[in-house]
């Protein structure tokens, strides 16, 4: 039984997860401030044109430029330029130019110290549909439908009205729908495409037009399938926000949104906070004993298996399968927890036989197929090693909540305090070796420093003594090793007022964090996604349609005796007020205002009253009465016997009274 688990109780943090029974399979955390960027849409310029790189770099609002290659470039946004010659291939500098605008949409983020990467072939993702507004010449269906759902589905896009010049790919959740509910959604994207190109072109470059919605909306627009049996929310106002998502989108998954309200937290109710921390760890143990070992560099992420523990086969070639078939498992739910994307090598334990590799490559790749990245998977090499890839869907759990260390910048590992202090010797003599050289300062860690000043003493007046120089070693109790700061002061400098050396300790710079009232709020967009209220409408049936042609009105009040006689054209017209006045007594409007039912409620309960006082109850049935006395009876049966009687006390004007008349409407009795 799958699960969706909403987590939102904390406002800095909005966690989705998935779980299968307490197994925790997919997670996605949203933090305050780190909001995802990936497919916003933003109106850029273009401020740098680089020919080596056939690219440009284009400003469109965050701290650093975006990249953009001349391959995600549009023909749209592209001049026409002569060629010397046929076969002559155009530069980007003759195709784009500094300072013209574009319309842009982030495919990659910003990491590190790299810039976000663009594209100006826009992709605008729906509940069932991905549309390409400028790019006519992609679409199609996802890669994961095969078989006979995918003949059926194309068979329904030749009968979709796709608007000219667009394209459209069917996402996955759209397995077995049916053409009205992907037209739907394509009108949706449709509308949602038009409204972008009205403001981009009202507004001067850089601006977001268009942003993503959040990590609730996400996770249910891309996640939300069948085989999830309940969405369970622990926050009120997230419960409500993802309850009208759903009612809107998938109308069908309604009854599923439940709101949590124990006292034990929601991931510690379904045993998910535990494996959630084994995705902040180095280390992850395996069920059997052995472990992975997983460490992300510049280039790679590299995934170690080690056996450790693992002594449960029979002999060493079992054991070594069995750990890594349990490897292949946890890697791949590591990777989908992490979201780590890029190359990934696995160093697998070494299995002689062949059989035994491709059934540890055929489990990754049954393992993988769940995942919604695009995966790359090649084959065990003979040195035990197997290279994959995977697309990066969003920024790494590690680069989003962990900070690189400031004493080993990430390293891991930082140099001993002796190692440390024999370099501070050699550095001290190549200060001293350079001419009009009069003092070396060094400012290191107290233990280092101690390490100098008493072990290396002899070393340090012997550099004095040769290369005729002051050597000032100070010890600085706010640096931590391998950090270290030195100076060299030549003789045409001042010494500054001859200072104290322990007045020339250097202290950190404090950054007060204050959080201004007056900072500025995040950049809304200009467009906003708003998904109609309503998201089909139904329509009667054949047989209600057709008594509604031949009788005018609905199948149950069809059965009312209508008067034959005709009236004049001011008759016909008070009449035709008065029964649909008469039908708004009786019927539920489905249309109709609730303030609206409300006040003829009222208007009904005052008629009853005063005709109850005016006619007090007599002795005989109801047809006694009505027969004897016409006048009594309901509003419709005075009209019925009477046309030229007037309206009821109590009752509206009559249709002569210009007042404003509802239309009348043909609806069910309630």
């Amino acid at each position: 039984m799958d699960k969706m688990l909403i987590n939102a109780t904390q406002a800095e943090e909005i966690r989705v997860a998935l779980v299968k029974g307490q197994y925790l399979f997919d997670l996605d955390i949203e933090r305050h401030g780190q909001e995802k960027k990936k497919a916003n849409i933003y109106k850029g310029r273009v401020t740098r044109v680089e020919p080596s790189l056939e690219a440009v770099f284009v400003e469109y609002g965050a701290k650093r430029q975006g990249f953009l290659p001349l391959k995600e470039i549009a023909p749209d946004y592209q001049r026409d330029a002569k060629r010397s010659k046929p076969d002559q291939k155009l530069s980007v500098k003759d195709l784009i130019k500094e300072g013209q605008e574009l319309m842009v949409q982030i495919e990659k983020e910003e990491r590190g110290t790299k810039g976000a990467a663009l594209s100006t072939y826009i992709t605008l993702a729906g509940c069932y549909l991905v549309l390409l507004p400028n790019n006519p010449n992609a679409g199609g269906i996802s890669r994961r439908i095969e078989g006979e759902h995918r003949e059926e589905l194309r068979d329904i896009m030749r009968r979709l009205q796709i608007p000219e010049g667009m394209g459209v790919i069917v996402r996955t959740a759209g397995m077995g729908k049916d053409l009205e509910d992907l037209q739907w959604d394509l009108d949706v994207l449709a509308n949602q495409w038009h409204a972008i190109k009205d403001v981009n072109a009202q507004r001067p470059a850089p601006f977001l037009i268009h942003q993503e919605g959040d990590v609730i909306i996400r996770s249910i627009r891309d996640n939300l399938r069948k085989s999830i049996d309940e969405i369970i929310v622990d926050d009120p106002e997230a419960f409500i926000k993802t309850k009208n998502y759903i009612e809107q989108v998938k109308p069908d998954f309604g009854s599923r949104v439940k709101l949590y309200q124990d006292t034990i937290p929601l991931f510690t109710r379904y045993q998910v906070e535990s494996q959630i921390e084994s995705a902040y760890r180095r280390t992850v143990p395996l069920p059997s004993g052995g472990s992975l070992v997983i460490d992300r560099t510049e280039a790679l992420v590299s995934v170690d298996i080690n056996s450790a523990k693992s002594t449960g086969g029979t002999n060493i070639e079992a054991t070594a399968l069995n750990t890594n078939i349990e490897a292949a498992n946890e890697i791949a739910r590591q990777l989908r927890l992490r979201d780590l994307g890029g190359l990934v090598v696995i160093d697998f334990i070494d299995m002689t036989p062949i059989r035994n590799q491709r059934e540890v490559e055929n489990c990754l790749r049954e393992a993988l197929r769940s995942d919604r990245a695009r995966i790359q998977i090649g084959r065990i090499s003979r040195f035990g090693l197997l290279e994959m890839s995977r697309q990066r869907l969003r920024l790494s759990l590690g680069e989003a909540s962990q900070e690189t260390c400031p004493r080993c910048n990430g390293r891991g590992a930082i140099r001993g305090i002796e190692s440390l202090a024999l370099s501070m010797v050699r550095l001290i003599e190549e200060e001293s070796l350079k001419q009009y050289t009069k003092e070396v300062r060094v400012q290191l860690p107290v233990n280092v420093a101690t390490f100098l000043i008493n072990e290396k003493r002899e070393a340090m007046l012997e550099i004095e003594k040769r290369h005729s120089i002051r050597v000032l070693i100070i010890p600085n109790p706010h640096m931590e090793s391998p950090h270290y700061s030195i100076d060299r002061i030549r003789t045409m400098d001042s010494d500054g007022g001859k200072k104290a050396s322990y007045q020339l300790v250097e202290t950190p710079e404090i950054v007060e964090q204050v959080v201004s009232p007056k900072e500025k709020p995040p950049e809304k967009p200009a467009v906003k996604h708003v998904v109609p209220p309503h998201r089909r409408r139904e329509e009667p049936g054949f047989f209600k349609r057709l008594w509604t042609s031949l009788f005018g009105g609905s199948s149950s009040t069809g059965k009312k005796k209508k008067p034959s006689h005709r009236h004049s054209s001011s008759q016909t017209k008070s009449q035709h007020h008065s029964k649909s006045r008469s039908r708004s007594h009786h019927q539920g409007g489905r249309h109709r205002p609730q303030n609206q039912q409300n006040q003829q409620h009222r208007r009904r309960q005052q008629q009853g009253q005063k005709r109850h006082h005016n006619n007090p109850p007599k002795q005989g049935t109801p047809q006694e009465r009505h027969h004897n006395n016409p006048k009594q009876g309901t509003p419709q049966e005075r009209h019925h016997n009477n046309p030229k009687q007037g309206a009821p006390q109590g009752a509206k004007p009559s249709p002569q009274v210009k007042q404003p008349q509802p239309e009348p409407k043909h609806i069910k009795e309630d």
